[in-house]
């Protein structure tokens, strides 16, 4: 070959993301990009890695991460390159890393003194300079928040924006947009998008249409009402004209469960209609978020200071005890959430531990105890909850249209991002995927998952030449053992590596080598 070769990578069963079978063949890669994929027995290379026996894949993308902040506090991502993965999707659930002003800013003050992170910032830009100044592991590209938005323009009151305001939250999506971010995410249970109606957000989609940019959305319900959650999603993507994501699908509470044939005939009837709409999801069965997310919604208005209030006040805290009671059901529910993450040392023993161990141990009821742990930890308390049905799980991994989604931000096994008992999912979501459900269940061949986890994602939030195994496509690559690979992490022990995935480059750079993370920092802020 006339061009010259940095790393060649000879003789593996190459999976290209689209699909198609797998060939048995060389991958040449220089400087940053894939040369080549062919024969290149007689090529000279700076690097040879014999790949034979091995699966040569595109880079796993996540179609759902939180590490908008874990990047800066930790940029070497061990718990994600250790997985495969180059890419990750953030600024999900409506909370990114930018715009941050007024209410907004102030509400992530406690999240960044948490991670040591000194510098502070208002937009996108600024943000982004941050980041790539300080060098990353893998690629990050980014989904502009609405509860940043709404919180940087109206704050955590209940009430719609004025049309200044309106006029003030389009504005600051399209700086946003210009910036870099790749679209819009909504977080609908939490504050302040739990406070917005449809049209407001079907208002606010209109800026994306001019970019053809999607929106994502942690729908208002995935239990309860997740049928009516879902028909938002589609009419907000049939009524701005633009691609929608449904984020990590599930069907909440065992009431629900039922549920799932609904949703997915809801979805291909959307799909057939010409909507764009597609989902993500994570391979368990267990969720992940913070505990005061519980709560009926008038609990948050007005911000954390007023939140902590009603906990504490006699009639609004019997109010709360009332809807927690009657939301659980009974006893067992308490069973099946566990305390993943507190702030205070005191308060550090409860970390692993159900709500009903919890409220046994203090000697009270179960939302006595919550009560008790959200005020002695002033909301920052992270929680894990037991309540889907594997069977759904797979109908949803199932779906052609459903990447794959950790749901987790990049944590490292020492420094500020080692903290509490995270949801496994954090450093195991691709190699169970591919070890677990396509190679043990076979729940869909070995290329599917693959698609499932590199070109499809690419292709839902537009991330141009990457995905694929593909010469000119950036060098964006995992190398897996397709017997071998599977996770070990588990809600006990958290922070354990995966096995079968020895190398992985990024942007044509090894970050993983021999299964050794290297500690270099090719990643990049990836724009439209």
């Amino acid at each position: 070959m006339k061009n010259h070769i940095d790393i060649l990578i000879r003789d593996g069963l190459v999976l290209d993301g689209s699909g198609s079978d797998p060939i048995q063949a060389d991958v040449a890669v220089s400087g940053d990009k894939i040369l080549a994929i062919g024969s290149f027995a007689d090529a000279n290379a700076d690097t040879i890695l014999q790949a034979r026996g091995l699966v040569v894949s595109p880079g796993f993308i996540d179609a759902h991460a939180h590490s908008d902040f874990t990047l800066l506090a930790d940029p070497r991502a061990e718990g994600k390159i250790l997985q495969g993965v180059t890419t990750e999707i953030n600024g999900n659930c409506g909370m990114s890393a930018a715009p941050l002003y007024g209410k907004a800013s102030e509400r992530r003050e406690d999240d960044l003194r948490e991670l040591g992170i000194s510098e502070r910032w208002n937009t996108v830009r600024e943000y982004r300079m941050l980041i790539e100044g300080r060098g990353i592991a893998l690629n990050s590209a980014m989904l502009a928040g609405h509860g940043n938005i709404r919180g940087s323009v109206v704050g955590y009151e209940n009430r719609r924006p004025s049309c200044e305001e309106y006029e003030e939250m389009k504005q600051l999506l399209e700086e946003a947009v210009k910036d870099g971010c790749i679209g819009l995410s909504t977080g609908l249970i939490y504050p302040p998008g739990i406070y917005s109606q449809t049209d407001e957000l079907t208002d606010l989609c209109s800026v994306l249409k001019h970019h053809n940019l999607p929106y994502t959305s942690h729908m208002r319900s995935e239990g309860n009402s997740l049928v009516e959650s879902v028909r938002e999603v589609i009419d907000i993507g049939r009524n701005a004209g633009i691609k929608a994501h449904i984020s990590h699908i599930k069907t909440a509470g065992r009431q629900n469960w039922h549920k799932a044939d609904a949703v997915i005939s809801e979805i291909e009837a959307a799909r057939q209609q010409g909507i764009q709409l597609t989902c993500d999801r994570y391979p368990y069965i267990a969720s992940s978020t913070d505990l005061d997310s519980i709560l009926p919604a008038w609990a948050f208005e007005g911000g954390n200071e007023e939140e902590l209030g009603r906990i504490s006040h006699q009639d609004t805290r019997s109010q709360l005890r009332s809807e927690l009671l009657a939301m659980a059901g009974d006893r067992t529910y308490w069973e099946r959430v566990i305390i993943s993450s507190v702030s205070s040392e005191t308060n550090a023993w409860m970390e692993g531990k159900t709500i009903a161990e919890i409220s046994s141990a203090l000697a009270c009821d179960e939302p006595d105890a919550i009560f008790r742990i959200l005020a002695e930890e002033r909301l920052r308390v992270g929680a894990i909850f037991l309540s889907m049905s594997d069977g759904n799980l797979r109908k949803f991994l199932s779906l052609p249209y459903c990447a794959i989604g950790s749901d987790s931000s990049a944590r490292c096994f020492n420094g500020p991002t080692r903290t509490g008992k995270p949801h496994p999912r954090t450093f195991g979501t691709f190699p169970r995927f591919l070890g677990r459900y396509a190679r043990e269940e076979k729940l869909m061949s070995l290329s599917m998952a693959v698609y499932k986890s590199s070109m499809l994602p690419a292709s839902i939030f537009g991330l141009r030449r990457r995905g694929q195994l593909k010469d000119g496509m950036f060098a964006d690559i995992t190398i897996f053992d397709p017997s071998a690979i599977m996770d070990i992490s588990t809600f006990a022990s958290p922070f354990e590596r995966p096995e079968g995935i020895p190398y992985v480059l990024v942007n044509g750079v090894p970050v993983v080598w021999e299964g050794r993370v290297t500690r270099a920092r090719p990643g990049r802020m990836l724009v439209p």
